[in-house]
């Protein structure tokens, strides 16, 4: 149920709680809030509430950005006008029914309002709309899981980290049992936080699990998806353990990915535009021209649904993550995977996406890319992937670097077509500022490789 602003300033007024949290999401896609009184935020739930604009002018271990325009000490870092959605309106089981909203910045002024993940999507969404579609998401999360806390995991180095359990055991109902009461408060307690699991299961290798949370309209299936990666974390710790949605967290294991499945439907939500009984593999032409729009743009976009050093890790051949533009039905060795499964369940899984991505980001690529193969009628003349989607390269490979994905969509006339210059400015700003900091560091690696034999 999604709530109008009166409901939730009833809800509040008569709720035994006197606080209530608030929170955006950043660049990286990690939730940054406050808990504010109850009177403060009857005192805020219409107009907004100032937010200081750091959180758009510095990266995930809170070092500000020297390249960035939008924010900086150039202005101050000052506060933006946030707005609340009284639609994410939600209790948190885990925190005693603690009210929590979230909230973007897409009446802030100019610069930060266009750098603003939430709001990004919110304008591409608002493009499907006006071109008569309406899109229905969902993603799908890997992760590891640790027996460990942020104390222990600090003192080890992060490395030689106890998993929850050993071995590798994928869809394994044992290794689900020997771990029920964590396993089964992820998917009720989800479940009372209206971000409804699909499905939850063990993943090939240690401590890994997957789940799939219940498709839903865009902007709620990427609220439930930031919320839902928030949430593991925060339920994980009660069981003192560590989730992690890094996507490669060994150069021995599968990395971890954040798929996401999409289709569009009519206004009316009567009819899914995706499927065709008379066409081949029942795709529809719009199927195909999504799909086309996709494989056009995602070389140019690809740092919005691999953000990280460590994503590329992930992007290897035989690491069941795509390194080429190829679609395919049904085929998990391609980027695309077409799933014409019936005229309600039709739809394009994007396997690019990594488990760290930030939902927003991954879900505007995805959904700008294939409308932007809709509006210039744009034919899926790559052939079809029947085999290795690894060794076809027909179509062209996937940037292999963070520094090579964030130069080239900088250069992008169809990432600044797609999402204007402003957010491609600062977003590939804030990646390659993620090099830079990589690049001064010295790694295990090399301590091994070079240590003493040079």
């Amino acid at each position: 149920m999604q709530h109008t602003l009166q409901q939730v300033v009833e809800k509040v007024k008569n709720s035994n709680i006197n606080k209530v949290k608030l929170a955006i999401t950043d660049i990286d896609g990690i939730l940054r809030g406050k808990v504010v009184s109850r009177d403060k935020f009857l005192s805020i739930a219409d107009g907004g509430f100032g937010f200081c604009d750091v959180v758009f002018g510095w990266d995930a271990g809170d070092v500000a950005y020297d390249n960035a325009k939008v924010t900086g000490w150039h202005n101050g870092y000052p506060d933006s006008n946030a707005t609340i959605d009284p639609a994410t309106y939600r209790e948190i089981p885990w925190e005693k029914g603690l009210p929590i909203l979230l909230a973007d910045f897409s009446h802030a002024e100019s610069g930060v309002k266009d750098t603003c993940p939430r709001t990004l999507l919110k304008k591409v969404i608002a493009k499907a709309h006006a071109m008569g579609f309406l899109p229905f998401f969902a993603q799908e999360f890997e992760w590891f899981n640790f027996k460990e806390t942020s104390d222990s995991a600090h003192e080890k180095g992060y490395r030689d980290l106890k998993p929850i359990s050993p071995g590798m055991f994928g869809y394994s109902v044992l290794r689900q049992s020997n771990n029920r009461g964590f396993f089964n408060d992820i998917m009720d307690m989800m479940t009372a936080y209206n971000v409804p699991v699909e499905g939850i299961h063990t993943e090939t290798g240690p401590g890994v699990l997957e789940a799939a949370v219940l498709y839903a309209d865009a902007l709620e299936s990427a609220d439930r998806a930031v919320l839902f990666k928030a949430g593991v974390k925060e339920i994980a710790h009660q069981y003192g353990i560590i989730a992690t949605f890094m996507a490669k967290i060994s150069d021995n294991l599968p990395g971890c990915s954040g798929h996401v499945h999409q289709s569009l439907w009519d206004k009316d939500k009567k009819n899914n535009l995706f499927f065709d009984a008379n066409k081949e593999h029942k795709m529809s032409d719009m199927m195909r021209s999504y799909m086309a729009g996709q494989l056009a743009c995602f070389g140019d976009i690809l740092p919005m649904v691999a953000p990280t050093i460590n994503s590329y890790k992930r992007l290897v051949v035989g690491a069941w993550a795509p390194t080429t533009l190829t679609w395919g039905v049904d085929n998990r060795t391609t980027m695309l995977r077409a799933l014409p499964l019936g005229s309600k369940s039709c739809r394009l899984e994007t396997r690019v996406v990594g488990s760290d991505s930030n939902p927003y980001l991954a879900m505007a690529a995805c959904l700008a890319a294939g409308l932007y193969g809709i509006e210039k009628g744009l034919k899926l003349d790559v052939e079809m992937t029947k085999g290795n989607g690894y060794e076809n390269k027909t179509n062209g490979v996937l940037p292999g670097t963070l520094d090579e994905a964030a130069n080239r969509m900088r250069e992008s006339k169809i990432a600044n077509e797609l999402f204007g210059e402003t957010f491609v400015e600062h977003f590939t700003g804030t990646r390659l500022w993620e090099v830079r900091q990589f690049n001064k560091h010295v790694t295990d690696w090399e301590w091994k490789r070079y240590f003493e034999i040079i």
